[in-house]
């Protein structure tokens, strides 16, 4: 019977993109009384369960973007030596496992995975992609929740926004008096999470002298740039740069 595993030895070549995203979010979690449209306990959640997979996962990702119901983990290292069936049910699952233990939802969650296969250089264009689709996330979902809460349903929202492009959006909003280059940055323009060094002072007592060390911990970064601007650009060629060398050591 071993002969019929026919997925199980493909295999993908690093640098990848595992992106993984909440199935049919959107019905669960309005059954569950989240804020729309965005909450803070339910961002805080995703954010802790990707904090949790760095640390613990035994897995090294090199960053994580998120938005929404969205992760793209980045790897540079070749993950379960690439095998695809591995890669695309061991992390959705986790993420659903811890995700499941940070909010205690009323009702089973999961997540779907997907493997995208990078050149080294496309991956701040990938990043960028990303970005664009949490912008354009973010007005949609403003501005129908928004006709929502006037009365709308959701049919008549949807019909109402069908063709309307982002300038339109923002005029409907707006009028309504919500200014949305205004709302959080991590609304707008996602979260990165990514280890970061940091400088520990201690004391020996032994030698009666303070010292420092360097730890790497898991840092979360809710006021990123925009990754198309030239701040962007730096951002992520110092991120990307950084962890190069860190895999090279």
């Amino acid at each position: 019977m071993k002969r019929r595993e026919i997925y199980s030895d493909l295999r993908c070549i690093p640098p990848v993109i595992v992106r993984i995203d909440g199935r049919n979010f959107k019905n669960a979690l309005s059954r569950m009384g989240f804020e729309k449209p965005y909450d803070e306990r339910f961002t805080s959640a995703i954010v802790n369960s990707i904090e949790l997979f760095f640390r613990k996962s035994g897995l090294s990702p090199v960053l994580a973007y998120t938005f929404s119901d969205e992760i793209s983990f980045l790897f540079r290292d070749n993950a379960f030596d690439g095998r695809i069936e591995k890669i695309d049910s061991v992390i959705p699952s986790y993420i659903s496992s811890a995700f499941t233990t940070a909010i205690a939802p009323e009702e089973p969650v999961s997540f779907d995975s997907r493997i995208i296969p990078l050149h080294e250089e496309d991956v701040r264009e990938y990043l960028i992609w990303r970005q664009d689709e949490a912008w354009r996330n973010c007005i949609n979902s403003y501005a129908y929740y928004t006709l929502l809460s006037e009365g709308m349903n959701e049919k008549e929202a949807a019909r109402n926004l069908k063709n309307k492009n982002a300038s339109d959006m923002h005029e409907l909003l707006f009028e309504r008096g919500i200014n949305i280059s205004k709302v959080p940055a991590w609304q707008r323009r996602g979260i990165m999470i990514h280890r970061k060094e940091t400088e520990i002072e201690g004391f020996d007592p032994h030698l009666n002298v303070r010292t420092t060390s360097i730890r790497t911990k898991v840092f979360s970064d809710r006021e990123i740039p925009l990754f198309s601007s030239e701040e962007g650009e730096a951002f992520l060629e110092k991120l990307l740069a950084k962890k190069a060398d860190e895999q090279n050591k």
